[in-house]
């Protein structure tokens, strides 16, 4: 009987104890960049070094035409000031784009 208890409570241990090992839930964030990139050759040194913005990152697309890098990542393993070193290792400036337009002079 003591033998049933004990592996009972061993069991219940080692379930409570993996549960709280479980591995965090991951935060996908999309951030929009906006760059001073000119030329399709700007274009291709990003694609070429995406593996140089660092863990997490899921997805890269340049619009060349607007001058917009929208990245995909795992806010658990990156940042966005993270990602703009990135860019400036590349010689490429970049800073985050305003979400809200700014207020109209009247």
């Amino acid at each position: 009987m003591k033998k049933i208890i004990l592996l009972t409570l061993a069991l219940v241990m080692s379930l409570t104890i993996a549960a709280a090992k479980a591995p965090a839930r991951k935060t996908v964030k999309t951030t929009v960049f906006t760059t001073d990139l000119h030329c399709h050759s700007c274009v291709n040194k990003i694609m070429n070094n995406v593996p140089m913005f660092g863990k997490g990152v899921k997805d890269v697309k340049v619009n060349i035409d607007t001058k917009e890098v929208t990245i995909v990542y795992d806010a658990s393993k990156n940042t966005d000031q993270h990602l703009i070193e990135a860019f400036r290792s590349l010689k490429i400036n970049a800073e985050v784009k305003d979400k809200k337009p700014a207020p109209e002079k009247k």
